[in-house]
């Protein structure tokens, strides 16, 4: 796809324009705070930091995805969409500056964990009416090219304020408030942007909303139970078993995850200086990344080639091998290199399950079911950091941690493959 003049056919819409405007402002501010609370937990010189502490901090960015995500667009088919992104954005620059001023005063632990967290589950809403806009602004013909370039725009966005958080945070203010309240003046402009567009411009329609709030939220869940429900079918038990190996190996990679921001932070760099750790970490995530992009390149043909589900098992296979021998030195040239192979396996086995949940779901269903995936992908990560909390010591080298995600695994790989087999 030739995205610059699609992309330039998609900017001739002026709505369009005004609604991408405020897609990439307020993602380029998830970006930075997101930085911003991991530097602050991990990486601030005034705290001790503990693997208890990332686990908190991860669940304050990913359980509200989980959690509030399935029941988002209930309440969007409710509420005027450019006021969520007016008062939503509006909002979520007061908790980031609130979540700046408590980060330079003396407060307890759980009282920044709840504003942070209050930050990120309003992000949710705005992210859902970021989508469920898109056709009020784009003719029926366009719509899927919108769908594809959007996303990918405000994703480009969330890692360049990432990218813009590291680079406050190391040349310019050695304070991680500060990279907040950049957050907080973001989200701001992203609030002024949604005034370009008049109130009622983005829906939705009110005459065609039918139950009540309270019938549509036990809708939602009752329609996820009936997803656990299709899953159960004979039929279905390839997307059942798909779905089961990947929660796993999003389990493993959030432990090994958790283990390398603490190698970063103690093992390899000097305590009294926490930004060669935060450089250190920085290139972790880069050769991740670039795992994840390898994977999108091999994948196709190597799942066409070999069939999804035993993709999946080499994938598992490679990590139950190759993570030990990798990860037991401790050493920074084996993790890093680690890290690529975990980026590579585990984006690989991902989308080798979104294909064999797509062909294997029926279409009615499959809303549902993916939402399932969304709530089971970011639980086991949150999970997987609770684990490695009880499990990791103050400079992450963990033996123990290493061989319990080697052998989950080979585990993994095992039964796909009985699975496939049978």
């Amino acid at each position: 796809m030739a995205v610059v003049p699609d992309l330039r056919v998609l900017l001739r819409f002026g709505t369009f324009r005004r609604l991408l405007a405020v897609r990439l402002l307020s993602q380029c501010a998830d970006g930075v705070f997101q930085v911003a609370l991991a530097t602050y937990v991990v990486f601030s010189p005034e705290k001790q930091t503990s693997a208890a502490a990332i686990a908190s901090a991860m669940a304050v960015l990913l359980l509200p995805y989980s959690l509030v995500g399935p029941f988002a667009g209930v309440l969007l088919d409710r509420w005027r969409r450019r006021q969520v992104f007016l008062y939503g954005n509006l909002l979520r620059a007061v908790l980031a500056t609130a979540t700046a001023a408590l980060m330079v005063t003396h407060v307890p632990d759980w009282l920044f964990y709840v504003c942070a967290l209050c930050v990120t589950a309003v992000n949710r809403f705005v992210l859902a009416g970021l989508s469920a806009a898109l056709p009020r602004v784009v003719d029926a013909d366009r719509l899927v090219l919108a769908n594809s370039l959007s996303p990918t725009a405000g994703t480009l966005a969330a890692t360049a304020g990432g990218g813009l958080a590291f680079l406050v945070r190391l040349v310019v203010a050695d304070s991680d408030a500060a990279v907040v309240l950049l957050g907080a003046g973001l989200y701001l402009c992203s609030a002024l942007a949604s005034l370009r567009m008049a109130p009622d411009l983005l829906g939705p329609d009110l005459a065609l909303v039918r139950p009540r709030l309270s019938v549509a939220l036990r809708g939602t869940a009752s329609g996820l139970a009936a997803g656990v429900r299709h899953l159960t079918e004979p039929r279905r038990r390839a997307a059942a078993w798909a779905l089961g190996a990947m929660t796993l190996m999003r389990f493993c990679y959030g432990a090994l995850t958790v283990m390398v921001l603490m190698l970063c932070r103690y093992a390899w760099s000097s305590g009294s200086d926490p930004d060669e750790g935060l450089a250190l970490l920085g290139l972790a995530v880069g050769v991740s990344g670039a795992g994840f992009f390898v994977a999108a390149l091999v994948t196709p043909s190597a799942a066409g080639r070999l069939g999804p589900v035993r993709w999946i098992v080499v994938c598992a296979a490679a990590a139950a091998v190759l993570e030990p021998v990798l990860g037991l030195p401790f050493r920074r040239g084996p993790v890093l290199v680690l890290a690529f192979l975990l980026g590579l396996v585990t984006q690989g086995a991902k989308i080798a399950t979104d294909t064999v949940v797509q062909s294997g779901v029926q279409d009615g269903y499959r809303g549902r079911v993916f939402s399932l995936y969304d709530v089971l992908f970011n639980v086991a990560f949150v999970g997987a950091a609770g684990v490695a909390a009880l499990m990791l010591p103050q400079d992450g080298r963990s033996a123990a941690l290493v061989i319990t995600i080697a052998v989950t695994y080979g585990a993994v790989a095992a039964a796909m493959a009985r699975f496939g087999r049978r």
